[in-house]
């Protein structure tokens, strides 16, 4: 197993070095630059714009030079730990992303929680009880989950939270907390906005995961070891979550790589109408305004996290299934 690991994790760097090239050309593909959008910005207000100042922007920053050499420039950086410098923000793209990576994170992983335990005892109670009225009601809430857009749930869930529960609007603080040191107030504060966002990402998840789910038991619940168990006069629950549930999850297993950078990225829109200080909209600002240090930046973190989650599906497949081995 740790020889795999390690096997695994060299396997990333030529990999890595790959991405981060198409990362970089993807960036740079649409015209012009961070200052060239400044400029048509400015020009629009009718507002001076002096081009011997941006020139010089431009020169300091290396966007004057090929393509080429500022993919040395900022990879060379970014092996030394510098992302290169966000113009919009001005600052440092390190420092912009770590301030929101953590409660990035915290979202994400509060998401996948909830797909979990949501998607897996109800898929496995369709598929016990197949073609019965709990399973159609079930089947018809999962269907509504994938068909209706996350903002228009979180605009719901912003309705329900203002005026049932007396919440807040958005955002993950309240107005008091937004700009303190952390505490046991500040994070209990925040443990009371986080369901709102979490259920609201981990709607259209958690319908596809009870899908998946409902199929992978049908398929084990008629195989013979199952019927062999319950011949053998097995307790149901026994012949169920020992033997069935633990095969039946592989699938799930095998796409929570894929899964772990699309709730890191979160849903772009939802974050926005929510108002949470994620790396969603940090992204999507980023792509707007041409700010290619931290937009190539956050297309690498991404890209990481796919591969290092698929690295983590592996082995949770190796120890959750016997039958698979890994050397």
């Amino acid at each position: 197993m740790l020889t795999y690991i390690l096997r695994r994790l060299l396997r990333l760097i030529p990999t890595l070095f790959v991405i981060s090239i198409l990362s970089f050309v993807i960036i740079q593909l649409p015209p012009g630059d961070f200052f060239d959008s400044l400029q048509a910005q400015l020009a629009e207000s009718e507002s001076r714009a002096d081009q011997q100042s941006f020139q010089a922007l431009r020169e300091q920053y290396h966007l004057d030079q090929p393509m080429w050499t500022q993919y040395l420039y900022w990879i060379g950086g970014c092996l030394q730990g510098d992302f290169g410098y966000s113009f919009e923000w001005r600052r440092p793209v390190s420092e912009l992303i770590g301030e929101r990576l953590g409660l990035t994170f915290i979202l994400s992983l509060g998401s996948l929680l909830f797909m979990w335990a949501v998607a897996i005892p109800i898929g496995i109670y369709s598929a016990r009880h197949r073609l019965s009225a709990g399973d159609y009601t079930l089947t018809f809430l999962a269907f509504i989950g994938l068909c209706v857009p996350n903002f228009i749930i979180a605009l719901v869930a912003m309705f329900v939270s203002v005026f049932w529960f007396g919440g807040s609007a958005g955002g993950l603080f309240s107005p008091e907390f937004k700009y303190v040191g952390w505490s046991l107030a500040k994070a209990w504060d925040l443990l009371r906005h986080l369901w709102i966002p979490v259920v609201v990402i981990g709607a259209a998840g958690t319908a596809t995961m009870m899908r998946l789910m409902r199929t992978s038991m049908l398929d084990v619940l008629d195989r013979p070891y199952i019927t062999t168990a319950r011949a053998k006069g097995m307790a149901e629950r026994w012949v169920i979550y020992k033997y069935a549930v633990r095969v039946a999850i592989n699938p799930m297993i095998s796409i929570m790589g894929m899964q772990i950078p699309q709730l890191v990225s979160g849903s772009i829109i939802v974050s926005i109408v929510l108002g949470l200080p994620t790396t969603g909209p940090l992204f999507y600002r980023a792509l707007e305004t041409q700010d290619m240090y931290l937009a190539g930046t956050l297309l690498m973190l991404l890209a990481v996290l796919l591969l290092l989650g698929n690295l983590l599906a592996d082995v949770l497949l190796a120890l959750v299934d016997p039958r698979i081995r890994l050397e």
